[in-house]
């Protein structure tokens, strides 16, 4: 009997040591799966995800990668909610995407204290490598700054030197309002007003007559994903804009172009770091991702969720684990980064992912061979 106990247990630890050499790593996406930002991140950058995990090739040198999901629903406590429950239930390493600037604030706190990683591909906000910054972020694709010094400075040296604010009363919307009121004043333009509007709202009519009024060169549309759709077409439909005032998206994504259509949608400016259609390397991923999305494109954010993720797996598997998020980060900070869809690249000290930005403006429809 006793030798048997002895046998059992012997098993037993072999088992255990088994375990703890398996080489494994989970990375939850966190996003809107179903409102106004899906079509930006939501079920698009669970897809990118999964492309990335298998263009790592670390399952095939016989490590274990899962890709978990979660709708945050852009409440920031429900982020947290999930985030909490993923690290001390589910064995998650590093978090992905998290659409929705104040979601990802309140992550970035969780995952500093939980010495895990964030990916922020989705959240725009500046704070992330600012006041908001930990060693356990880093900040993928874009971010207010950006779009403030893309956009806004495109916008008053062609001429814009007054601007009013229609912002969205959140944490993304402030820091595009403030980024970009920053860079008019020092360009020489004035700010004559603002008017804040709820987060997802159906109805801008109130703010879009307040901005008319106000006499402005420049609406300033401090929104984006589906505020941003709606607010461009009710300026439309109440004759806001044209050429007496110009609409100024501050962060416009390829979705938005589609979903407005090109006839509202020509002549609007926009930055971006990524296009499907800009070279032979964006066009051979964006024709895998479009096999799995019905045709569609991706977006920016989408594209930062898979290069991101690709980074992170390179340093884990420089590492040989995943246990200690800021040491991962660190070592994402030493190793230049060099993909299909971003180009080659670094990442900052505060964990902003350096890259070039580019001004696009949408084609009129008679220009357009394509979608």
């Amino acid at each position: 009997m006793a030798r048997a106990l002895c046998r059992a247990a012997a098993a037993f630890l072999i088992g255990i040591g088994s375990a703890a050499a398996e080489k494994s790593v989970r990375i939850g996406v966190l996003n809107d799966q179903s409102s106004i930002y899906a079509n930006m991140g939501g079920p698009g950058s669970v897809v990118a995800a999964h492309i990335a995990a298998a263009d790592s090739g670390l399952r095939e040198r016989g490590w274990t990668v899962e890709i978990l999901v979660a709708d945050h629903g852009n409440k920031a406590d429900g982020a947290s909610t999930i985030t909490r429950q993923w690290f001390d239930t589910q064995g998650v390493d590093a978090v992905a995407d998290v659409t929705n600037s104040a979601a990802a604030l309140a992550v970035s706190r969780i995952v500093r204290d939980k010495n895990k990683v964030m990916l922020a591909s989705g959240p725009a906000v500046s704070d992330l490598t600012g006041k908001a910054c930990t060693p356990n972020t880093v900040h993928w694709t874009h971010d207010t700054w950006a779009f403030a010094n893309g956009i806004g400075k495109a916008v008053v040296e062609t001429g814009g030197k007054t601007w009013f604010f229609l912002t969205a009363d959140f944490a993304l919307g402030h820091a595009l309002e403030r980024d970009t009121e920053r860079m008019v004043q020092a360009s020489g333009g004035t700010v004559l007003g603002r008017v804040r509007a709820p987060n997802n709202t159906s109805d801008f009519s109130f703010c879009l007559l307040q901005a008319q009024a106000s006499g402005a060169q420049v609406i300033g549309l401090a929104n984006s994903g589906g505020d941003t759709v709606n607010s461009i077409k009710q300026a439309a439909e109440f004759g806001v804009g044209g050429s007496r005032q110009r609409l100024a998206g501050l962060l416009i994504y390829v979705t938005d172009v589609h979903a407005i259509g090109l006839q509202l949608a020509q002549g609007l400016s926009l930055v971006s770091p990524f296009y499907w259609d800009m070279n032979d390397g964006t066009r051979a991923f964006s024709a895998r991702f479009a096999a799995q999305r019905s045709g569609a494109k991706p977006s920016m954010v989408q594209a930062g969720v898979y290069a991101s993720i690709l980074h992170y797996l390179e340093a884990v598997e420089a590492l040989g684990d995943a246990n200690n998020g800021a040491k991962v980060v660190a070592t994402m900070k030493t190793m230049p980064t060099d993909d299909t869809l971003f180009g080659k690249g670094y990442i900052r000290a505060d964990g902003r992912k350096m890259h070039p930005m580019r001004l696009f403006t949408v084609k009129a429809p008679a220009e357009s061979r394509y979608p």
